[in-house]
């Protein structure tokens, strides 16, 4: 197997372009490329500046290289598409300079990012996720003719693409050819899937992983309560690699058996979080992922 690892802002608490809660970004690079990262994303639209020659320079500094970043929206919703296809022209343009491959686009929160009241339906109805999966094809085909880059698609807890069947409807409703998956294996074992056994079944689709783990008792607690995505991320669901209920050496085994080639980016969601919390974790993970024979 051949497997990429790299870290993401997620993994430093970085969940949006602009807030000063989140660690500068030349403090994120230079702390990734301290705890052993080759890899990175570059996070939320805005994090980063979208001066190309300010990026290479910084990156090549550090030894680092671009895998991809994110896009999110509310996918269904056609008001949201013109933001959508502006940020992904400026980001696909950003991205190629850089010699990224993937594009990860999510569906945003069905909750509110800092209430967590419910403001749209948990599941959407057939027109709405036709709408969904419509932009979806626009978005990909974009990135793959203007950028060449591949689209990945990352389910998330509290968006409308979060359950099993969920993921399912979406694999057999996208083009083979144009989507894949950004499987986050956290996030399968957030919302009760077994993470092994959905890759085993989709490897073909998933040339690109999102790494994390779940605390089993905070899970059991944010399930039996209704507890929104964000308040579990505050209460730190998401754990060290080596600590949650994500069978590890059972995802290295069956990469080994399937001779994966791809890329593993580990995104320990963290939001707000003390600005020197993040790097002892990303070093450990990262020495857990070596230990294991991960990358």
């Amino acid at each position: 197997m051949n497997v990429k690892v790299g870290s993401c802002p997620d993994s430093w608490g970085v969940w949006f372009g602009e807030d000063p809660k989140q660690i500068p970004w030349r403090r994120f690079l230079d702390e990734v490329a301290e705890a052993g990262y080759e890899w990175i994303e570059l996070g939320p639209y805005g994090y980063f500046p979208q001066d190309l020659n300010v990026l290479r320079r910084q990156l090549s500094r550090r030894n680092l290289k671009v895998s991809g970043t994110f896009l999110m929206a509310h996918l269904e919703d056609p008001e949201a598409w013109p933001g959508l296809e502006s940020q992904l022209l400026e980001v696909g343009e950003l991205l190629a300079g850089l010699g990224a491959e993937f594009l990860v686009l999510i569906d945003d929160l069905h909750t509110d990012w800092f209430t967590g009241e419910r403001i749209k339906p948990e599941r959407l109805d057939d027109d709405a996720w036709k709408r969904l999966i419509d932009a979806t094809h626009r978005a990909a085909i974009i990135a793959r003719e203007k950028f060449d880059l591949q689209l990945v698609y990352h389910s998330s807890p509290d968006s409308h693409v979060a359950f099993e069947d969920q993921i399912e409807k979406l694999l057999e409703d996208t083009d083979p050819e144009v989507i894949s998956l950004g499987q986050d294996v956290g996030h399968l074992a957030y919302r009760g899937v077994d993470p092994v056994a959905f890759v085993r079944k989709h490897h073909e689709r998933i040339p690109y992983l999102h790494l994390k783990s779940v605390d089993p008792e905070l899970r059991k607690q944010v399930v039996a309560d209704e507890i929104a995505f964000i308040h579990a991320v505050a209460m730190g669901m998401f754990c060290e690699l080596s600590k949650g209920i994500v069978d590890y050496i059972a995802l290295r085994d069956l990469l080994q058996e399937i001779d994966y080639d791809g890329w593993a980016i580990v995104e320990q969601d963290m939001y707000p979080v003390a600005f020197d919390k993040p790097l002892p974790i990303a070093i450990r993970n990262r020495e857990y992922l070596k230990s294991i024979g991960i990358g």
